[in-house]
């Protein structure tokens, strides 16, 4: 039997909102720059995070 994960508490989901979006920036502007590799580690490291969508306008990948 599996043990179910606790909820994540709504502060843990701001916190999560806010890396995804800073990882979201890092990526855009690694794009900006000419940088694709950089950028696609920004975006891995986005994917790594617990699914709970990205928050809205952001672009990955």
């Amino acid at each position: 039997m599996q043990t179910p994960l606790p909820a994540s508490s709504d502060g843990e989901q701001t916190d999560q909102a806010a890396i995804m979006l800073m990882l979201a920036y890092v990526e855009a502007e690694c794009r900006r720059l000419g940088a694709d590799a950089a950028a696609r580690h920004a975006a891995m490291a986005a994917s790594l995070l617990p699914a709970q969508g990205a928050p809205a306008g952001t672009r990955l990948h």
